[in-house]
């Protein structure tokens, strides 16, 4: 029996889950090593985790933002990215998102997190699974924590994980 798939994006996100893209890499930078070790974890929906990179553009501008990985894990090919053929980088559709040399600056919700961005303690993401808070610039992130990589790849990344509170 085949089914007949009308949403294309739907089918992308279908395909893109059943394989993980780190598979049968060689991976040699830390950034891309400790990714490939989340992503199974990201996948499943057994943790999530958002990604801060700052990095230099294309058009060498600096930019910087957080990523929801999971959620790009759904809706982009990540085949690229393990091997070297392209560099993940925050943009405009993702959590966060700021250039500092054209000053533009974006946030946006996911359907993991909902950025909270006038709270008094800054910056904060909050579970839309749980509803705990990840606040990236305070230690009492919950059940999360914030590691800071070393990467070859990048000026600068950090990676806050998540597990996922099941009711």
């Amino acid at each position: 029996r085949r089914v007949r798939e009308s949403n294309p994006r739907r089918f992308l996100s279908v395909v893109f889950s059943r394989t993980l893209a780190s598979a049968g890499k060689e991976l040699n930078d830390n950034f891309l090593k400790a990714l490939a070790e989340r992503e199974e974890a990201n996948r499943s929906g057994k943790m999530t985790s958002v990604i801060f990179i700052r990095d230099y553009n294309t058009l060498g501008q600096e930019v910087s933002g957080y990523i929801d990985y999971a959620h790009r894990l759904k809706t982009q090919d990540f085949e690229p990215y393990f091997c070297g053929k392209k560099r993940l980088m925050p943009g405009p559709s993702d959590l966060c998102y700021y250039n500092w040399k054209t000053q533009t600056s974006t946030s946006n919700s996911s359907p993991n997190f909902e950025v909270i961005y006038d709270d008094p303690n800054g910056l904060l993401f909050k579970s839309k699974r749980d509803k705990t808070m990840l606040n990236p610039w305070s230690g009492s992130n919950g059940d999360s924590s914030g590691t800071l990589l070393q990467s070859d790849l990048y000026v600068h990344v950090v990676l806050y994980d998540r597990s996922v509170r099941t009711f």
